[in-house]
């Protein structure tokens, strides 16, 4: 059980969020759809900065989905990892059929929530990435690296509550996190929220228009 009273919602949670959040210069909040956008809704609105969408999709080994051969992400961006690529063989033609498929997922995704709008440009600009919590952190990773490669002036990982050895592994890594709770007995972000309903696409869309 969480040691501490659970969010109401994951607007709470974002109002709280912003709170614990450094001074930044021009920031702009980038949400993790589909979870992490109420909560980044309410970080942006409380601290008076731009809100948008950063879609990540992880390029997953094709034999074992769950091991990340690297990432993309809004504004075409690909991230890759040598080691991985290195240690599973991955051949040249086989990253490039992965890295199209998932990249048109991430334009699909992009055309859905933001229309004909074109993606925030990052250079020089503070980024607060926000998800609802972290787990493994995996996906959160994926997004850093493809926010940094945008060439922003620092970044900065925002979550309500993750695994405190999650949270250590971040700051380790040298990834600035902020995080309101980062329990030792964590079991599931949902279990940190009274409501942790399901976000849907529409509002998303609401949300960041």
């Amino acid at each position: 059980m969480a040691r501490f009273p659970p969010f109401s919602d994951r607007d709470e949670a974002g109002r709280r969020l912003a709170a614990e959040l450094p001074a930044l210069d021009r920031p702009i909040v980038l949400a993790l759809p589909r979870g992490g956008v109420p909560v980044a809704a309410a970080v942006a609105d409380t601290i008076g900065a731009q809100l948008d969408v950063f879609v990540v999709r992880k390029l997953g080994v094709p034999v074992q989905p769950e091991l990340a051969m690297g990432a993309v992400a809004s504004g075409g961006v690909r991230v890759v990892n040598e080691d991985v690529l290195r240690q599973a063989g991955i051949p040249a033609e086989v990253l490039e059929e992965v890295t199209e498929r998932e990249l048109a997922a991430v334009a699909a995704r992009e055309r859905l929530y933001r229309g004909d709008r074109q993606a925030p440009a990052l250079t020089g600009r503070d980024v607060v990435l926000v998800d609802d919590g972290l787990a493994t952190g995996a996906t959160m990773r994926a997004a850093v690296a493809a926010v940094q490669a945008l060439e922003p002036g620092h970044v900065v990982v925002a979550v309500p509550v993750a695994p405190a050895d999650t949270v250590a592994a971040f700051a380790r890594d040298g990834i600035e996190i902020v995080c309101v709770h980062a329990p030792d007995d964590f079991s599931s972000v949902g279990s940190w929220y009274r409501d942790f309903g399901q976000v849907s696409d529409e509002e998303v869309v609401r949300l960041i228009s």
